[in-house]
């Protein structure tokens, strides 16, 4: 093998390996960080977001689904989309919360344009998902829009 083949495999691998690294160190970062620590502070789940969904070029619509003391038992990426949407189903997100017994629910999506300005969209699908979801006594506690400043629906009083 030449010396300029085996240059250019190594810079690949290089490539992919620190797109590897970056995301097991935002993984690491977020268990040090938030453990078995409640989420119960708006500023807390943004920065804990921030991490996930921070680095996305396409928006991508997650859970945080907690148990009754607000704790994470999971974190989930639900639904990819475009540079500027997402299809978001509340049916599946009632599957998800029932599939792990969750009793509380934080919503998040990123907003790749680095505007967190929540859209009509994004409140209407909201009220949705907190109407399905407490159908089966689920509450959502927030909605966390996610850019380069990231917004809760709760500090604003949509939810």
């Amino acid at each position: 093998m030449n010396t300029k083949t085996s240059k250019s495999k190594q810079i690949c691998a290089n490539e992919v390996n620190e797109s590897q690294v970056l995301e097991q160190a935002a993984e690491i970062l977020s268990k040090r960080t938030f453990g078995s620590k409640s989420f119960s502070s708006a500023e807390d789940t943004k920065t804990f977001l921030q991490l996930k969904l921070g680095s996305y070029d396409r928006e991508v619509f997650s859970l945080l689904l907690l148990d009754s003391q607000h704790r994470l038992l999971e974190y989930t990426e639900l639904f990819f989309g475009t540079i500027n949407s997402a299809s978001v189903y509340p049916r599946e997100i009632v599957k998800a919360t029932l599939a792990v017994n969750a009793a509380a629910v934080i919503l998040a999506h990123n907003h790749p344009s680095g505007i967190a300005e929540p859209s009509q969209a994004d409140i209407a699908i909201t009220k949705r998902i907190k109407d399905a979801l407490s159908l089966i006594d689920v509450p959502v506690l927030d909605h966390i829009v996610v850019a380069q400043e990231s917004v809760s629906f709760a500090q604003r009083g949509l939810i």
